[in-house]
């Protein structure tokens, strides 16, 4: 693969979606450099709106304009997030926040509160790449997790095992890594915390809590939730666990080998550090090999495109944002709404016909908004040598003679095209 390829590639899986121009920079930068770059830039805020807290009131009318006044938050929180996926300068750093969201999968149909859901958004950036232990910690006494989970309920004299059972099912370990006896032993573990909605906080009850002794993973002692953190967190299946779910989002949708795996695990066991496994999957010899094997997910889908058509979601009217939002809705995929706490489907998943006629639908809206800068870069290129520049816009390495065919005859109409080249397979799949 040559030195611009393989730069698009990894920009196309570490971001949500590269310019041509971000391309031509880490070109002139190298490889290397450019993994450093975005594994060590920071993940700065930069500046999520405030929420203020709502009084849920006593009467029915009261009550009522408060859970509007909430949807209409979180409504706020969807449409501010996909601004700042678009305009971030630390890609990377944004997009591990999108890969934790789908990991440690989270509700606001449930939680409802913005707040909890804006919350579990910035642990996930202050912690997300760094020692997994600590963020683990941090996790299980999320207040959007908790509610999310019912862990308000777990209590000595009726644990809940929710909590207990996706902590090591779906988040740290992988089936069949555990027994039921681990995950009652861990509700056990994880009693007593409780959230309160006003404060946006998770408080600990000690009256709530088991002090006991319990049994988890081979291991005896009288477990509270950091210790149950600490355990799963540093178990050697977590490793390999967490190496296989990062390949998979960013690297392949096909079996992972059990030589890559090792290799990931390894670089990861070392510090449980997580951009310690981020290197170590973007400079792996297989990586290369991955190109065309995952299928964008649709978020990352409309941000890429809203990134390479300069187009900021917080300029455009209300009507528009709705109907941005609209369109994910569409393709089953709005962020803060997924759809089960085993997240979003990947994969084939996501090329239903009824999905190809909503992206149809976005992205003829997004090509309509397209920045008239890159609307008039694409217009200077000769009709006949349009369909190139689109692929220099959209970073595409190159158009099968049948898309190439369907471009041509849409040279002409530079929305169409723009409509078209968004929609390909060629874009769809990289």
């Amino acid at each position: 693969m040559a030195d611009r390829a393989r730069i698009a590639h990894l920009l196309r899986r570490a971001t949500f979606g590269p310019t041509a121009q971000e391309v031509d920079e880490a070109e002139r930068a190298g490889y290397n450099a450019t993994v450093r770059r975005l594994v060590e830039a920071a993940g700065t805020d930069a500046g999520a709106p405030v929420f203020p807290a709502v009084n849920a009131g006593d009467s029915r009318e009261e009550r009522q304009k408060a859970n509007q006044e909430r949807r209409a938050q979180v409504t706020a929180t969807i449409e501010w997030w996909l601004d700042r996926m678009v305009a971030a300068d630390a890609q990377l750093a944004e997009k591990m926040v999108f890969f934790w969201h789908g990991h440690w999968a989270t509700s606001a149909q449930k939680v409802k509160t913005a707040s909890l859901m804006l919350g579990q958004l910035q642990t996930f950036r202050e912690y997300g790449r760094g020692e997994f232990t600590a963020f683990v910690t941090r996790m299980v006494r999320d207040p959007a997790l908790i509610v999310w989970l019912d862990g308000q309920k777990n209590t000595v004299k009726a644990p809940n095992e929710n909590l207990a059972r996706e902590l090591m099912e779906l988040f740290t370990l992988g089936i069949g890594t555990y027994t039921e006896d681990d995950v009652k032993a861990g509700a056990r573990a994880l009693t007593g915390w409780t959230v309160d909605r006003r404060a946006g906080t998770a408080r600990f009850a000690p009256r709530r809590h088991d002090k006991g002794t319990k049994t988890v993973l081979g291991r005896t002692a009288a477990f509270d939730a950091d210790g149950l953190a600490a355990l799963v967190a540093r178990e050697p299946a977590s490793a390999a666990f967490i190496a296989q779910r990062l390949w998979f989002r960013f690297a392949s949708g096909e079996p992972m080998a059990a030589e890559v795996r090792d290799r990931l695990a390894n670089a990861f066991a070392a510090r449980r550090d997580v951009d310690d496994l981020l290197r170590a999957l973007f400079t792996d010899e297989a990586f290369a090999g991955t190109h065309g094997q995952l299928v964008k997910q649709p978020v990352e889908w409309a941000v890429g495109a809203l990134r390479q058509l300069g187009i900021r979601p917080s300029r455009l009217t209300d009507q528009q944002r709705k109907q941005l939002v609209g369109g994910l809705n569409g393709l089953d995929q709005v962020p803060l709404r997924p759809p089960s706490v085993g997240g979003w489907p990947a994969g084939a998943a996501w090329l239903t016909t009824s999905s190809l006629q909503a992206r149809v639908r976005l992205a003829e809206l997004l090509a309509a908004r397209t920045s008239p800068a890159v609307l008039d870069r694409l217009k200077a290129a000769p009709v006949a040598g349009r369909p190139d520049a689109l692929a220099r816009l959209l970073v595409v390495e190159a158009w099968t003679e049948r898309t190439r065919s369907v471009l041509a005859d849409a040279a002409g109409k530079p929305e169409r095209l723009i409509q078209l080249g968004l929609v390909s397979p060629e874009y769809t799949v990289h």
